[in-house]
């Protein structure tokens, strides 16, 4: 089984938006339910969003509002839009199954890096 593939990171200002895309594999995408997750150096990764495969989605506090998941389960992709930017949001992002929901069914990827600066 492949890695996802996450991309769309990049640098932004505070306020600003990115995308972030998230090209799954093999034939078990649809009933997953999928997550993005970012993380730091030397801190621990956090859920920042999931949504199951059908469409409930669910958010960290910390982004309610400012963030949307998306998912498309015959593309076996997965979105993550993040509006109104802020620097805490800088991270790695990483897109896979739901942990909450089991152990990870994907290896993980590189990640996508997201810095929020002025």
């Amino acid at each position: 089984q492949g890695h996802p593939e996450e991309s769309g990171g990049g640098l932004v200002q505070p306020g600003g938006s990115l995308n972030l895309s998230c090209v799954a594999s093999g034939n078990m995408f649809s009933i997953f339910p999928m997550a993005w997750y970012r993380q730091n150096p030397g801190s621990q990764r956090e859920l920042v969003a999931s949504i199951l495969p059908g469409g409930t989605t669910t958010y960290a506090d910390s982004v309610k509002g400012r963030f949307a998941i998306s998912r498309d389960n015959d593309k076996k992709m997965v979105w993550l839009q993040m509006t109104n930017l802020r620097p805490e949001d800088t991270a790695v992002y990483y897109c896979q199954t739901d942990l909450n929901y089991g152990s990870e069914w994907y290896p993980w990827g590189q990640g996508t890096q997201v810095i929020v600066s002025s």
